[in-house]
């Protein structure tokens, strides 16, 4: 059997994977990568990458449709969905060679395909055949789509975000299990694209964001036709003849509810789990349960020589980009022995509806549940002269200050917001005070006027100040 022995084996080549692996190689550092399916993992092939593809295509429906009002009138859209789907499948094709085993194994990275486990603290087997001894394990192997228990739901057809990019037809009539990002991104996507559309949400839908500005995107999803099923429970999903059959329950009080939906197409997006299984993580003295393998601040395990990123490790934000700053940690800590520690207040999210809806930093309720004195900033999108051009209004910025101007957090609702969110993820972690961002020189007609405007609104109350009243007053005698 071979045996390998280099500082760092990433198991996983996702995003969080791909991340360490090429920056140790970068750095040196001997590095072996062990992926058992794709190249790129969820986020290239069947999660950021795809939807985005969807999505924008989508958009171009819709901006057709509703041309008018700039003038232009486009007539009757046809929409190919055998081409819609080849456009996702060429932009995943055009970004894999990034991600590719060519790439990095040129970059330095001993690339293996295969499955692996923990043969012992500080072994890991690839399908038996070859042993692995590193310095450091980094465990990267992402989420699935959770199932809920639901009775029916395995007796037919049914989508996840691993599966819909593959449909052939446009579905006439999609049920969405789940009102989070995953579904209220397909229920606008697909109902664009000519498909109807309802969506089943046992609680709230986007319930983790700032509820106020939730609202404007949930009312923009309903004026676009989706039907929005919140507070309702499925009872059983029942397939037959083609078409899907969900009985749902909801609450009026304490009397409750059934009633059923029917549709063509069922996509369940209720959530993700950590992909731990198979793994041997008891042989390798790792700590975990159903909700991923537990980590420490720093992101180590229960073995010190093993970390656990991104969607894997329990606790943490499951996104993307949360994955790739776990890395550059990782990275920090394997390489340079350097203290890290996890900050998920300066990591950011987006929902890429339209109108978008981004967060950073601390939301109005964790603001007050930790026991900060706040003030809250807005400025509407109808205010700036750069949305109204484009006829994107439709929006608002809310900033989450201390009484002293600490900026904690803040949440856009509106065109562009994902773009819009970086300036003040940067400003929150650098602990800035709202003073520096109405300093800033932004140019005109841009939407980041918007940010600015708010920030300025910090310091309207104090204009009308007795105080400064008199020192200006006084000023003026010198001319």
């Amino acid at each position: 059997m071979d045996v390998l022995k280099p500082d760092i084996c990433v198991i996983g080549a996702g995003s969080a994977g791909l991340s360490v692996a090429a920056a140790a190689a970068a750095f040196g550092v001997p590095v072996v990568l062990i992926e058992n399916h794709k190249m790129g993992g969820d986020c290239l092939n069947t999660g950021c990458v795809p939807s985005k593809a969807l999505l924008a295509a989508a958009k171009h429906v819709h901006t057709m449709r509703n041309s008018a009002a700039f003038g232009v009138t486009a007539g009757n859209v046809d929409i190919d969905f055998i081409k819609v789907r080849q456009h996702v499948r060429d932009v995943i094709a055009a970004i894999a060679p990034i991600d590719s085993v060519e790439r990095f194994t040129g970059l330095g990275v001993r690339v293996i395909k295969g499955h692996a486990t923990f043969k012992d603290k500080r072994t890991v087997t690839v399908d038996g055949k070859i042993d692995i001894r590193a310095r450091r394990f980094v465990i990267a192997t992402g989420s699935k789509p959770m199932l809920p228990p639901i009775p029916g739901l395995d007796q037919g057809p049914y989508l996840t975000n691993e599966s819909i990019f593959d449909l052939e037809v446009l579905p006439g009539h999609l049920v969405i299990i789940g009102g989070g990002p995953i579904g209220l991104e397909m229920a606008q996507a697909l109902r664009r694209l000519g498909s109807a559309v309802t969506v089943c949400e046992a609680a709230k839908p986007l319930a983790k964001d700032d509820p106020e500005c939730a609202a404007i995107v949930l009312d923009q999803l309903t004026r676009e036709g989706i039907v929005l099923r919140s507070g309702v429970k499925v009872m059983s999903v029942a397939h037959a003849a083609g078409k899907v059959t969900l009985t749902i329950e909801s609450a009026n009080g304490e009397e409750k509810k059934q009633d059923t939906i029917e549709g063509t197409h069922l996509l369940v997006a209720a959530g993700r789990k950590p992909t731990v299984d198979g793994l041997c993580l008891e042989a390798g003295g790792i700590k975990f349960d159903k909700s991923g393998i537990a980590v420490g601040k720093g992101l180590k395990t229960s073995n010190r020589r093993v970390y656990a990123i991104g969607d894997c490790a329990a606790g943490q934000l499951q996104f993307t980009h949360a994955a790739n700053y776990h890395a550059g940690l990782v990275i920090r800590s394997a390489l340079f022995r350097l203290p890290v520690k996890v900050n998920n207040d300066v990591i950011p999210w987006v929902t890429y509806t339209e109108p978008e809806l981004a967060q950073t930093g601390l939301s109005e309720a964790e603001a007050r549940k930790r026991g900060h004195t706040i003030r809250i900033l807005r400025w509407p999108y109808h205010d700036n002269d750069r949305a109204q051009a484009e006829r994107a209004t439709h929006g608002h910025i809310k900033i989450i200050v201390t009484t002293r101007g600490q900026i904690l957090g803040a949440t856009i609702v509106g065109a562009q917001a994902g773009e819009l969110i970086t300036t003040w993820t940067l400003a929150i972690a650098q602990k800035l005070n709202i003073r520096a961002m109405t300093g800033i020189v932004v140019p005109y007609p841009t939407l980041s006027e918007i940010g600015k405007r708010a920030a300025i609104d910090y310091f309207t109350p104090s204009l009308t100040k007795p105080l400064l009243r008199r020192i200006i007053a006084w000023l003026r005698i010198f001319g």
